[in-house]
Formats: C-alpha cells, structure tokens, sequence
C-alpha cells in the first residue's frame, strides 16, 4: 500500500510539472527565426591563445566591469554591477570610487570636455562630470521608455549613438529578450544641442554595441540575438540607410569600438549555443525553456574571442582563448597605445594585454 502512495505522488508530481512546463504564464511571446547554420571554428574563426596571459586590473569591490574607458590622462575606468564607476591609474593600480550611479553601468566613453557618457541599463543615458556629478540626459524616445540601455559612442558632431537593447525587458532577465527574439532593441540618437532623443534603428534582436567609423560617414551596431552587425550610413549617397556590416557570427556580438584607423573591435562575448540554436525555430518550445529554472537556461561559456574587422566588414584580426585560466566572456574593447583594454560580464577586473602582432 505504501509504495503505492508513493508511486501515485510521484504520478501526480511528475502531472504537476507537465502542465508547468507547458502551460504556465511566462512574459515572453516567442517569434520564430531559423539561424544559419554556426560557421566552424576553422579558417578566420580558428582556435588560438592570442589573448592567454591578459593582466588582470582589480578593480576593488564588483563584478563584471561590461565595459571600460580611458581619460585623456591615460586613467582606466570601468563600470560594475553594484553602480560603482571605479576609476585606476594609468599603470592599472590603485583603484579608486569615481561615481556611483546606484543602477547599472554599461557602455562608457569620453565626449571632449572629459566627461564620461554613460548607457546605464537601469538609469538612461547620463552624463558624468569630472568632478563625479551625475546629469541625465535620456530615459526614452518617442514615448517608450528605455529598459536596458547598453552601450555607446559620440560623433565628432557631438550625437550620442546608443542602444536600448530591450524595451521590454531589463538587464536582470536579458535571457528572456533573447529567447523571446522579438526585435524589442533600438539604436537611438542624442542631440545634445536641442536635447532630444530620436530612433535611427528599431526592431533589433537584443541591441548592443554601437562604433563610428573614423571618417564619420557610418556607424555599426551589433544585434547580438542575431548574430550579426549592421552598418547605418551618416552621409554620402546612402545616408540613412541600414545594411548587414558582418552576418552569421560564431559567437553572441556585444561591444565594438574603432581604434580611430583601419579597425573595429568586436567582442563576442561567448560562443554560439548549439541547444539555443536549436531552439529559436520553435517558439513553444522557447517557451516551456522560460519556464525552467535559470540555472538550466541557455548561459554564456567561459571562453575569450575578440575580432578585428577592416571598415569593410572582413575579418583582419582573431583572437581567442579557451583555456580554464582565461579572462573570460570579454564584452568589450578598447585600444590605447599599442594595448588593448578589455571589459567583461564575467570577471571581477579589467583586462589588458599588449596589442598581439
């Protein structure tokens, strides 16, 4: 008799869990997208250890500093998921407290007046003085308010291109975004002469990293549930219009930056998940994955991958590691005298290593 109540309890548990995973309200409405089949590893994207041996720069309390920056006095400054905007000296120590935005700091850049702009996932779009005074400057466009702004980057004009990669869910459930894969991402544009906000670019899968090209004449932005990044042209005969920059990525897009040359670097801030990939032709099945614990959702890989792209989209640099000791799910780059500074979602420092020939 007992082990027949037993095995009824198992019977209605295991009911109980069936009708969870099909049928519990979850936030998200799943459209359907086949992806291209994930290039391999080989050829432009083969595996290397490049970026084995990136010094790491703590930066005194926090996690995952998404993105980094650099003053005009060489200092190194980093955003962490506590709010705090941790400054270091030029050679990587003593780290200091700058500001703290009680949010959470994404993209960071330096208009000319040594102010560093910030795309705050939780605050908007700020400006912070260097004195560490903090001034909103966007929380929405065209009546939608911003619910992750992500990153950055300032034209020589004085606009602040930036992504709000998700109008409907914030930074602490991104994974729904991506599952979700509804295009709710923008690319925005501040003025901040009339102090206006307008869309450039909407319907993107996660909107992410935004770089001007060093002639002013496009911009990039990666669209990183896809894959992928577009070009949006500033001027010339195509000013206005969009088109695919680099298509069919290895791995998930998140920041890019220029070096102010010949080159955009493009953080990939894991490798492309098979089981996801897998996944995103069928919305219900995204939908009973929503409905899982977090821990046996789609996460990002410890892996390093950074590439170098020309200003007409080809691979010219690949650089990886995939070691255990690796600085790991680098979301972003910058390149200052013959060194490259990385931010991550996965470490507790900043990252630097001398530019690999």
């Amino acid at each position: 008799m007992r082990t027949k109540l037993i095995l009824r309890g198992l019977a209605l548990i295991t009911v109980a869990l069936l009708l969870y995973l099909l049928f519990w309200p979850v936030p998200v409405s799943p459209g359907a997208w086949t992806p291209p089949p994930a290039p391999e590893l080989a050829g432009q994207y083969a595996p290397n250890n490049k970026l084995a041996g990136i010094q790491r720069l703590e930066t005194g309390g926090g996690f995952a500093p998404e993105d980094v920056a650099l003053d005009s006095r060489g200092r190194i400054y980093g955003g962490m998921d506590n709010g705090r905007i941790v400054r270091l000296q030029a050679d990587g120590t003593h780290p200091e407290g700058f500001a703290n935005t009680h949010g959470r700091p994404l993209g960071l850049i330096f208009d000319r007046a040594d102010n560093l702009i910030v795309a705050d996932a939780d605050k908007g779009l700020l400006s912070i003085a260097p004195d560490g005074s903090i001034t909103v400057l966007s929380t929405q466009a065209d009546g939608l308010p911003f619910r992750c702004t992500n990153d950055l980057d300032q034209a020589a004009d004085g606009t602040i291109y930036f992504t709000d990669a998700s109008s409907k869910f914030p930074l602490a459930t991104f994974t729904l975004d991506i599952l979700e894969h509804q295009g709710n991402g923008r690319l925005l544009a501040y003025d901040p002469i009339k102090k206006t906000t307008r869309v450039v670019l909407s319907n993107l899968c996660f909107a992410n990293g935004v770089a001007v090209s060093p002639d002013q004449s496009f911009l990039l932005v990666a669209e990183t549930g896809k894959y992928r990044v577009h070009r949006v042209w500033l001027s010339g005969p195509k000013q206005g219009q969009s088109e695919i920059f680099i298509d069919n990525l290895p791995g998930f897009p998140d920041g890019i930056l220029s070096n102010g040359r010949d080159k955009f670097w493009l953080a990939l801030v894991t490798p492309r998940d098979t089981v996801l990939d897998r996944l995103l032709p069928h919305p219900f099945l995204r939908k009973m994955v929503a409905r899982l614990p977090k821990l046996l959702q789609p996460a990002p890989k410890r892996y390093s991958f950074v590439l170098g792209l020309d200003t007409n989209g080809r691979v010219v640099a690949n650089l990886q590691d995939g070691s255990k000791e690796c600085y790991a799910e680098i979301a972003n780059i910058v390149e200052r005298d013959g060194m490259l500074y990385f931010g991550s979602i996965g470490e507790s420092a900043i990252g630097r290593i001398a530019l690999p020939k």
